[in-house]
């Protein structure tokens, strides 16, 4: 049986990819607002709703808080629901990113990763979806564009299961996959169909007939109570997040877990990574075993919630690991994936170092990936390392005297 039976080919990139999903996905409610590297989703959209491509009530609206608060309104009245974001973007959707998860409404969105000010930027890291960890949304990151439509397709059946009920963000990584043109198996409308049923709402529903208030006052002596309730879905999400992935793998036979690894028998090294720098990890994996040189590549899909046990099982056995971070992960000990995994290795914490790249767009090279590999398996590097800071950072934008740049 063909590999990828029940999908035709199309060359589309993330954010094609994206607006792909949600069109499959038959949402009926979208809320538009652009922003760099995001735009294209929401363009994108427009065109299938001007060509009745997708039908659906289409708003632009006048900000990314306004973007999302639409989207609110609209899934508590009942109805699968579309928008997406980027930077500065999600940090203006900040306080009602709280509002989404604490009603419990399974939103997915895209984010197409951007650095977050300041100075300005254009292009990718992980610091805008980092910021929002702990805002009660399940994250997924993407390695490519392939990855984008199905993590999207299965991200709706995920945060719409009874016992999940949570938003869920589908990241991926500005510019090097939200604008690099891939071959996409694209899936037939009716596999959808019979993969994704109709939305239909478990939780909060809003009904003319039958008022009530949402999102009012709450006293101390339920509030902890309705936190718990959010972290008991996010425990369940990890079972329901494996069986949908499993559902997926079988129908539209695909490969994919919350965490992969490539390569890792027998790795003396290892580098668990996020997003498209997954792609060269794994490439100069190839090329280094090739010269008989034994390491391994480790992805980590979702983010949140984390897969504890999963990595815990992978990574007890390696000799060295590696962690990138795309996020600066500033005052902190170590950057955002790389505290994670710490925590999950116990007492044998020294053979994790953790490595910051890839910030404001730089690439994570070959070379950069060929260096780190080759000082874990020589023991040359420290707990916490800026892989790729010029020599003369300290004179880049230096202030003068007076406060200026210079």
């Amino acid at each position: 049986m063909n590999k990828y039976t029940k999908s035709n080919k199309e060359m589309l990139d993330g954010n094609g990819a994206a607006a792909q999903a949600m069109k499959l996905a038959r949402v009926s409610v979208i809320a538009a607002y652009p922003i760099t590297p995001q735009s294209p989703i929401v363009e994108k959209l427009s065109t299938m709703v001007d060509k009745k491509e997708i039908s659906c009530k289409y708003t632009c609206v006048e900000s990314e808080h306004s973007a999302l608060s639409y989207i609110i309104g609209a899934q508590l009245a009942g109805v699968r629901t579309g928008t997406a974001t980027s930077s500065v973007g999600l940090a203006l959707m900040h306080e009602v990113l709280g509002v989404a998860s604490g009603c419990r409404l399974p939103i997915v969105m895209p984010v197409v990763n951007r650095a977050l000010v300041s100075p300005w930027s254009l292009w990718c890291d992980h610091q805008d979806t980092m910021a929002e960890r702990d805002s009660g949304w399940m994250q997924f990151y993407a390695e490519n564009t392939q990855e984008v439509l199905d993590l999207m397709l299965m991200g709706y059946k995920i945060a719409e299961h009874c016992k999940v009920m949570l938003p869920l963000m589908v990241c991926m990584d500005g510019f090097f996959v939200s604008h690099s043109l891939q071959q996409v198996w694209l899936p037939s409308q009716e596999s959808v169909d019979a993969f994704l049923p109709p939305y239909t709402p478990k939780n909060l529903f809003l009904d003319m007939n039958n008022p009530m208030l949402i999102n009012n006052l709450i006293p101390p002596e339920e509030f902890t109570e309705m936190r718990y309730q959010q972290e008991i879905a996010f425990n369940n999400a990890i079972d329901i997040i494996s069986s949908v992935q499993n559902e997926f793998n079988d129908i539209f036979h695909r490969d994919y877990d919350m965490v992969s690894t490539y390569r890792c028998d027998g790795a003396q090294a290892v580098i668990v990574s996020m997003g498209s720098s997954c792609g060269t990890v794994k490439h100069v994996v190839n090329k280094l075993r090739n010269n008989g040189i034994r390491v391994g590549a480790i992805k980590v899909t979702c983010f949140r919630p984390f897969p504890y046990k999963k990595l815990k099982a992978i990574l007890k056995e390696i000799k060295c690991i590696g962690v990138l971070d795309r996020s600066a992960g500033l005052g902190a000990e170590f950057g955002p994936l790389c505290m994670e995994i710490k925590n999950l290795i116990g007492d044998d914490k020294c053979k994790v170092k953790n490595f910051i790249t890839g910030l404001g767009g730089r690439d994570i090279t070959e070379k950069i990936i060929e260096h780190i590999f080759y000082g874990l398996l020589d023991d040359q590097f420290s707990d916490k390392n800026w892989i790729d800071v010029q020599q003369d950072a300290m004179k880049i934008r230096k202030l003068n005297k007076k406060g200026g740049s210079v």
